[in-house]
C-alpha cells in the first residue's frame, strides 16, 4: 500500500510585536511565472476556483486543494481560523463542475446550519440541501449539508442518493475522538464506496501522520497536510491584579521560548503574601494556618477585565468560564456595573438581528425565557454563551459576536468547538474544569483550542491569550500548557448494537469482523501493547517500593488501610442517605404552610425571616411558598432551601390580596416581620446523622481502632504510601487487563454483541441467507445510546396503550441524563406513567444482567428526570409552569435544556413511529407526541 501523500508547513512563534510594518513582495521572476502557469494548466479547476476568490490562497490550501483535483483524498490538520474549510469548498466546485454530488458532513447541526447558510449564498438555495435529522431542505440536491449521523444511517439504509456521491467532506474530523458521538465518523470511513473522495478536515493534531496512515489503508491514496502556522499571532499574557504582563520573554539558545522573569518574580513575590487556600486554611490538608491570617487578593473582576481590554483595542472578547452558572452571573455583574460596550448606531443594528432570529417565540413565553434581560445585555454589547441557552438565543449571540456587535461573550468550552466565533482577545479565568466527575486541569491541546479563537484571520494583525493570575498559579503551568502543540487523535469507536446488526446484514457477519478490524481504534490499540507492556513493568517496580514505604513495625498496614476505606465508603453512602432523608422531610413540613405563617431561611442569600403569602401548594410536585423576606425580598422558595423541617415560628396578620411585586407592600410587609418580635433561632437546628447508630460504621470503627496499626506514631505517613500504592495498584490491574484484551479487542467485542443479541433472536448465526430477524430490522433503525433497551421494550409490547404524553414521559428516559447526580429520584407521573417506567426498569435490570454475563458495556441506566417536564409539554401547559414545576422538584431545568431534550425525545419517537408504523398504537401515540412537542419554543427556529 502506497503510504500516505505528506505536506508539512511550519512557521516559528513570533517573539517581537506582530504589528510590524508589511514588506513588499518582490515582482515575480520569468521562472516563477512560467511555474505558476504550469500549475494552472495541470489543475484548470483550481485555478478557476481560485480565481474567484477575493484572497491569496496559502500553501496548505493550495496543496490540498491540488490533490483533490488530482484525484487523492486528503486529511488537512491546521489551527484554528487557519481556513481548512476553503479546502471543503473547493470539494464542492469539483462535484458542481463534475456533475456528481458532494455530501459536507458536520458534527453538530449548529455547525451544518451555519454552513448551509455560507454554500447557499455562495451557489444559490436551488443547489445545496440541508439534512440534520429533524429538517429537511431539499435533500436531493447536487450539494447536501449534513451531520455526521445522518450519512451514517443512509449508508446503512442503503440509500440511493449514494449513488452519484463522488466527494464527502468531513469537517472537524477530529470529532471521532468524542466518547459519545466518534464512533460515527470511522463509521462512515469505513463504509463510503471506494469511488468516493474523501476530504477531510481537521484542527492541528500531533498524530497526523498516524491518522493518515490509516486512511492509506482503508481509503486508499490520500495526502496528508500538516500546516502549523497561525495566519495570525497569538501572544500569550497573564493579567495578574491590575497589571498585565506578557507570558514570554524572548527565546533560548536552541529557540525555546522563555517566561517572562518580570512575570515570574512579580507573582512570586504575590504567592508569598497570599495563601491560595482562603481564610484561615493551612493547604489541602484542611490543618489551620498558624500565625496571622494572610492578606486577600483581590483578583481583577470581570468588569475590570472588559475596562482594560477596551481602553486597549483588544475587544471583542470571549473569556471562558467552565460553568453555565458563572457565564449568567458574568452578565449580570458587567449589567449592574452598568457596562456598556456599544454605541447608538449599533443599539439599532442589535435590535434588528434580535428581531430576525427571535421574531417566532411565543410572546407569553418571553419574561419566562429572560429575553427582556437578555436583550437589555446584548444592546450594552454583552452576552453569555453555553449549552443551556435557547438555541435562538445562541444564534443572536453568534451572530452578533461575528459581526462585531457584541463585544464581549463569557463562554464555556462548548463555544470552542466548531462554531465560528472568532475574538481579537480569549481570556481564561481558570485553569481547572469540571468534566461531569471531578474538576480536572486543562490539558495542553484543550487550552489550544480555546486560545485558538483569537485573532481574526483578515482583520487583527495579533491575537491575544490572556490567563487571570490568582493565587496557587504557576506562570510556568501556564507557559507549559502555552508551549506545547501535543494534541493526540484517540479513536472513541466501539461496536455497538445498532452497528452490529446493520453490518451483519449488510456485509454478513465474516465480512462485519473484518470490517472492525480495519477500524481507526483498532489500529492504535495494536500499536499500543508495547507501550502498555513497559509501564504494566515499570509499575511492578514502583509498587515494590510503596509496600516497602507503608510497611509498619506494628502489624499489617494494608490491612488497616482497607478497613479505613470501607468507613470512608460507608460514610459517604450513609451521608447520601441522610440528605434523601432530611429532603423529604423538610418537603413534607412545607406542605403544612399557611398564608401568615412566620418561617426561618435557615441558610444562603435569603436566610433569616419570611412570611408565608402563598403555600405554593403543587398537586403534581413538591410546595413552593411565595414569601417576603425581612430584607424586601419576594419570591418562590424550594425544597432545596431548607437542610431541615420547617417549622412555623408565629403568625402575621395578611391582608387578602398581597402584591408582592409593589415595593412599598414589600417594605411594609418586611417591617411588619420586624415588628413581630419573633427572632431568629441560633444553630443549625436538628441535624439527625444516621452515622451516629449505625451497625456496620460502628463495627469499622471499633475494629479500627483495636488495629495494632492504630497506634503507630508514623501511621498517616503509612497512610499516605498506602493510597500511591492502592492508585498504582489499580491502574497497573486496569492496564493488564488492557494488554490482555487489545490485540483483536473489537473483533472479540463484536463476538460478545453477536452472542447476546443471538440469544435474544435479534440475529440468527448459523443463516447466511436470513441473518437478521424482524426483531433485528427493527433496531437497526433505532439510533438511540439506548438502542437495544428501546427495541426490548417496544417487543415487550409494555408502551402499547399509552397515550401521547405518557408515552414522551417513558422514552424520554432513555434519552435524558441528569447534569449532576441527585440525592433523590425524581417524581415522575403517577398511574400509567409510573407503571410503565417500572416495567422499563425492569426490562433494563434483565439487558443489564444479560450484558454483565457477555462482559459487554452496560446500557445506560433510565433516567425519568425529564418525565414530568416533556409530560406537561405534551398535555399543552405552558413554558412557564413547566419549567417552575421542574424547579420545584430540584431537577432546575433552562429553557435551552428543555428545548435540547425536548428534540432528544423527539428524535427517539420519529424512530419508534418509523419502525412501528402509524397505523401501530404506539407508533401513532409517538407521531401524536411528536405534534405536540414541536410547538412554542420547541418549534421556534427548528432548522
Amino acid at each position: 500500500m502506497e503510504p500516505p501523500r505528506r505536506t508539512r508547513t511550519r512557521a516559528g512563534r513570533p517573539t517581537g510585536p506582530a504589528a510590524q510594518a508589511p514588506v513588499a513582495e518582490p515582482a515575480p521572476s520569468p521562472a516563477d511565472s512560467y511555474a505558476a502557469h504550469r500549475r494552472r494548466s495541470a489543475h484548470p479547476k483550481f485555478a478557476e476556483f481560485a480565481s474567484e476568490l477575493s484572497f491569496e490562497l496559502d500553501a496548505f490550501q493550495r496543496t490540498s486543494c491540488q490533490a483533490l483535483e488530482s484525484g487523492h483524498g486528503v486529511l488537512v490538520c491546521a489551527p484554528t481560523g487557519a481556513g481548512k474549510t476553503v479546502v471543503g469548498e473547493f470539494a464542492v466546485h469539483l462535484a458542481l463542475a463534475e456533475g456528481r454530488r458532494c455530501f459536507y458532513t458536520t458534527p453538530i447541526k449548529a455547525l451544518s446550519n451555519q454552513k448551509f447558510a455560507d454554500l447557499c449564498e455562495r451557489y444559490g438555495e436551488d443547489a445545496v440541501g440541508l439534512l440534520t435529522g429533524d429538517t429537511s431542505i431539499n435533500g436531493d440536491a447536487q450539494v447536501v449539508v449534513m451531520t455526521t449521523e445522518v450519512l451514517r444511517n443512509m449508508l446503512y439504509a442503503g440509500s440511493r442518493g449514494i449513488d452519484q456521491l463522488g466527494y464527502v467532506v468531513m469537517d472537524e474530523v477530529h470529532y471521532l475522538a468524542d466518547r459519545f458521538r466518534g464512533a460515527v465518523w470511522e463509521e462512515v470511513i469505513l463504509h463510503l464506496p471506494q469511488h468516493v473522495q474523501l476530504a477531510s478536515l481537521s484542527a492541528t493534531v500531533s498524530n497526523a501522520e498516524e491518522f493518515g496512515e490509516w486512511l492509506v489503508e482503508v481509503r486508499g491514496d490520500t495526502t496528508v497536510v500538516v500546516d502549523e502556522h497561525r495566519p495570525v499571532p497569538l501572544w500569550q499574557h497573564m493579567q495578574v491584579g491590575s497589571r498585565m504582563f506578557d507570558l514570554f520573554g524572548g527565546e533560548t539558545s536552541d529557540r525555546e521560548l522563555k517566561l517572562n522573569p518580570h512575570l515570574l518574580r512579580h507573582t512570586q513575590e504575590l504567592a508569598r503574601v497570599h495563601s491560595p487556600y482562603g481564610r484561615g486554611r493551612g493547604g489541602p490538608g484542611g490543618g489551620r494556618r498558624k500565625g496571622p491570617r494572610p492578606p486577600r487578593f483581590f483578583a481583577p473582576s470581570r468588569v475590570e477585565i472588559l475596562d482594560s481590554l477596551n481602553s486597549a483595542g483588544l475587544l471583542p472578547a470571549i473569556v471562558f468560564i467552565f460553568s453555565r452558572a458563572g457565564c449568567d452571573a458574568a452578565v449580570n455583574q458587567c449589567m449592574r456595573a452598568g457596562l456598556r460596550l456599544t454605541s447608538e448606531n449599533d443599539v439599532d443594528e442589535i435590535r434588528e438581528v434580535i428581531e430576525e432570529h427571535t421574531s417566532s417565540l411565543p410572546e407569553a413565553d418571553l419574561t419566562v425565557l429572560g429575553y427582556w434581560e437578555w436583550r437589555d445585555a446584548l444592546e450594552r454589547g454583552v452576552a453569555a454563551h453555553h449549552a443551556g441557552l435557547l438555541p435562538a438565543f445562541k444564534e443572536t449571540v453568534e451572530e452578533l459576536f461575528v459581526r462585531g456587535l457584541v463585544k464581549a461573550v463569557f463562554a464555556t468550552e462548548t463555544l470552542a468547538l466548531g462554531i465560528n466565533m472568532p475574538a481579537r482577545t480569549v481570556v481564561l479565568e481558570r485553569l481547572v474544569k469540571f468534566n461531569g466527575e471531578s474538576h480536572v486541569d486543562l490539558t495542553p491541546g484543550e487550552y489550544t483550542q480555546l486560545t485558538g479563537r483569537a485573532g481574526r484571520r483578515g482583520i487583527d494583525v495579533e491575537g491575544h491569550a490572556v490567563v487571570v493570575w490568582q493565587p496557587g498559579m504557576d506562570p510556568k503551568q501556564v507557559a507549559g500548557l502555552a508551549s506545547t502543540r501535543t494534541y493526540p487523535l484517540r479513536s472513541s469507536f466501539r461496536p455497538g448494537y445498532n452497528m452490529a446488526v446493520n453490518l451483519v446484514h449488510r456485509v454478513g457477519r465474516d465480512a462485519a469482523r473484518d470490517l472492525l478490524e480495519q477500524s481507526f481504534a483498532q489500529f492504535q490499540a495494536d500499536r499500543s501493547v508495547v507501550g502498555m507492556s513497559r509501564r504494566v513493568d515499570r509499575n511492578a517496580d514502583a509498587l515494590e517500593g510503596y509496600t516497602e514505604s507503608m510497611t509498619c513495625h506494628l502489624g499489617d498496614f494494608g490491612e488497616y488501610f482497607a478497613l479505613r476505606r470501607r468507613i470512608s465508603e460507608r460514610e459517604k453512602v450513609l451521608a447520601r442517605q441522610n440528605r434523601a432523608s432530611k429532603r423529604a422531610e423538610a418537603a413534607k413540613s412545607l406542605e403544612k404552610l399557611r398564608k401568615g405563617d412566620v418561617i426561618q431561611v435557615p441558610a444562603g442569600r435569603r436566610s433569616g425571616l419570611a412570611v408565608v403569602i402563598d403555600p405554593g401548594l403543587e398537586p403534581m410536585g413538591e410546595p413552593r411558598p411565595l414569601v417576603v423576606t425581612e430584607d424586601r425580598w419576594s419570591g418562590r422558595l424550594s425544597v432545596a432551601d431548607f437542610t431541615s423541617p420547617v417549622e412555623a415560628l408565629g403568625r402575621m396578620r395578611l391582608p387578602k390580596h398581597v402584591d408582592t411585586r409593589s415595593p412599598k407592600s414589600r417594605r411594609d410587609l418586611a417591617s411588619g416581620l420586624r415588628e413581630t418580635g419573633i427572632s431568629v433561632k441560633g444553630g443549625r437546628g436538628r441535624n439527625r446523622s444516621d452515622s451516629t447508630d449505625d451497625a456496620e460504621l460502628a463495627s469499622l470503627r471499633r475494629a479500627l481502632k483495636a488495629h495494632p496499626c492504630h497506634g503507630c506514631d508514623e501511621r498517616e505517613k503509612h497512610a499516605r504510601w498506602a493510597e500511591r500504592h492502592e492508585r498504582l495498584r489499580s491502574e497497573t490491574e486496569h492496564l493488564r487487563r488492557k494488554v490482555a484484551t487489545t490485540t483483536h479487542s473489537l473483533a472479540r467485542a463484536f463476538d460478545r454483541i453477536i452472542a447476546l443479541l443471538s440469544e435474544r433472536e435479534y440475529v440468527v448465526v448459523d443463516d447466511p441467507e436470513q441473518p437478521v430477524t424482524e426483531h433485528g430490522r427493527r433496531l437497526s433503525r433505532l439510533y438511540s445510546e439506548s438502542d437495544l433497551l428501546a427495541a426490548e421494550c417496544l417487543r415487550a409490547g409494555i408502551w402499547e396503550s399509552l397515550e401521547p404524553a405518557e408515552l414522551a414521559a417513558v422514552v424520554s428516559a432513555l434519552v435524558y441524563e441528569s447534569r449532576r447526580e441527585t440525592p433523590v429520584t425524581p417524581p415522575v407521573p403517577s398511574g400509567r406513567v409510573a407503571e410503565v417506567l417500572g416495567d422499563t426498569w425492569q426490562v433494563w435490570g434483565e439487558l443489564e444482567e444479560d450484558e454483565r454475563r457477555h462482559k459487554l458495556d452496560r446500557t445506560r441506566e433510565p433516567d425519568a428526570g425529564f418525565a414530568w417536564p416533556v409530560y406537561r409539554w405534551v398535555r399543552g401547559e405552558s413554558l412557564e409552569r413547566v419549567l417552575t414545576a421542574a424547579e420545584s422538584t430540584g431537577h432546575e431545568l433552562s429553557a435551552g435544556d428543555f428545548v435540547r431534550w425536548c428534540r432528544q425525545v423527539v428524535d427517539l419517537l420519529d424512530q419508534i413511529r418509523d419502525v412501528t408504523g402509524k397505523s401501530d398504537p404506539v407508533g401513532s401515540a409517538a407521531a401524536k407526541a411528536v405534534t405536540a412537542i414541536r410547538r412554542g419554543v420547541v418549534a421556534a427556529g427548528a432548522m
